[in-house]
């Protein structure tokens, strides 16, 4: 009885269960931008030649296309007139298919940005890459079909529905914010930055060529396939970087509130102040940028440079290569420097490109100018990731969602401004949108080094206080 009362011999412990089998880290959402910005890079020139050779057969203008040297003794003043007015329908056409692009996505963008701060970014990064592929199939039909131009509006509207690629731009912003610590995030902003020059630069370059040799259709059916593949990376290749995810519904007001309140919340006066300020910053920057590189191949094509093709590529791929310029620059300088100061650098290098660029007579020197611009890129990255340190995680959607709408309003505001600006100076300085936009530089710079010191100082005084003994007081 003792024996079947006495315990039972205590059993071995249980072998631990082997460790799952984790990814090492989450599939970088890289790939995803750079086929995206493929995508749009091959789709904008293509499209806007093909306006111009479908709406200059359309009026019997058989002269030189858009790609062709301006102001050089090339063409007839007799085709003159009609040249000016196919461009003026090109241009009619191009500002209608923008501005429906823009103020539709204007309301998706900030309607799926702050939506994926509850639901994830997958979502947010699938539906618009479908829309892109949506409209490069209705760019397809109106080749194929020979429909009106008018369709080409419509497949942008049903990507603008969709979020565009705007909200493919803000999702990944924000997928990186959700994804990195806050030291090491301005290299990971700077990235991807630097997939978007190089997929543009393959575009650029690539699509020209493209073109020549067989057409709009085959480049086209390369738009499609590229933003299919960014739709399934990012359905079935990318995990989700939200860490609590919640069901929240789509279509209601309280997602326009969250950007509202990004900049109006009243707590944190001094955070929402900031935001304001970079975002003002921000919106100088790009804006010029958009602004000079529209004109980089009006400005080369005319008298006293009169590039040819060859040339007009190698210079845009020069002007591309600032994005890995910028990328290499940024890493090293943020050895010894604070990412402002790389900020400033990066701007006194722009500023002096283009000061350089709106001087040059000569081919050399335009080139002197392009290599000068090789850190010219480094000042976006740090302010889009001053940007994102400023608010929670809970909030990086909605913030990348405005900062997406503000890049929109830049590419118009710039259009406007710069190509308007250039035919009223030609007659004094061929060069001077591209000054006019290194004194505007001088105002982020400005805001970005003042926004520094005031911080230095801050840290500073409570470095005072809390350093100065009791009885000192």
């Amino acid at each position: 009885a003792a024996a079947m009362a006495a315990p039972p011999p205590p059993e071995p412990p249980a072998a631990a269960p082997p460790p799952a089998r984790r990814c090492p880290s989450l599939p970088a959402v890289e790939p995803l931008l750079f086929l995206a910005t493929l995508s749009l890079g091959l789709q904008g020139p293509l499209a806007t030649q093909y306006l111009w050779d479908r709406l200059g057969a359309e009026r019997g203008y058989n002269g030189p296309n858009a790609s062709s040297p301006a102001g050089c003794g090339n063409g007839s003043a007799a085709a003159e007139p009609l040249r000016q007015e196919v461009e003026a329908l090109v241009s009619h056409w191009n500002l209608c298919i923008n501005l429906g692009g823009f103020f539709v996505g204007l309301f998706s963008v900030t309607l799926f940005g702050p939506w994926s701060d509850s639901v994830g970014r997958r979502p947010a990064l699938v539906l618009p890459a479908v829309g892109m592929a949506v409209q490069a199939a209705v760019y397809l039909l109106v080749m194929y079909l020979q429909l009106h131009v008018a369709y080409f509006l419509l497949g942008r509207l049903l990507s603008g529905l969709l979020g565009d690629y705007n909200l493919i731009l803000a999702s990944c912003f924000a997928y990186v914010a959700d994804t990195s610590d806050k030291r090491a995030r301005t290299f990971r902003v700077a990235i991807l930055e630097a997939c978007l020059g190089v997929a543009g630069m393959l575009a650029s370059i690539g699509g020209g060529q493209w073109r020549k040799a067989q057409g709009y259709i085959n480049p086209f059916w390369l738009v499609l396939a590229a933003s299919l593949a960014a739709a399934l990376y990012a359905a079935f290749c990318l995990q989700e970087s939200v860490k609590q995810q919640k069901p929240a519904k789509l279509l209601t007001l309280s997602h326009y509130k969250a950007v509202y309140r990004l900049y109006t919340a009243p707590e944190h006066l001094s955070s929402r102040r900031k935001l304001a300020l970079y975002s003002l910053a921000f919106f100088l920057l790009v804006t010029v940028h958009f602004g000079t590189k529209d004109l980089f191949v009006l400005y080369e094509l005319g008298s006293p440079l009169c590039w040819a093709p060859d040339l007009i590529g190698y210079g845009s791929a020069a002007s591309y290569l600032a994005y890995l310029g910028s990328l290499g620059g940024l890493r090293l300088l943020q050895l010894c420097l604070e990412d402002t100061w790389v900020a400033e650098i990066g701007l006194i290098s722009n500023i002096s490109g283009l000061v350089v660029i709106s001087l040059a007579t000569t081919t050399p020197l335009m080139f002197t100018g392009y290599g000068i611009l090789f850190l010219s890129m480094a000042a976006t990255p740090v302010i889009r990731a001053k940007l994102s340190k400023l608010v929670s995680e809970t909030e990086q959607g909605a913030l990348f969602a405005s900062v997406a709408c503000v890049e929109g309003l830049c590419s118009l505001v710039a259009t406007g401004v710069f190509n308007s600006l250039y035919p009223a100076t030609l007659h004094f300085m061929r060069g001077f949108p591209f000054l006019f936009g290194a004194i505007i530089l001088l105002i982020p710079a400005a805001i970005i080094g003042w926004i520094e010191i005031c911080d230095s100082n801050q840290d500073y005084s409570h470095f005072s206080e809390a350093s100065r003994s009791p009885a000192d007081g």
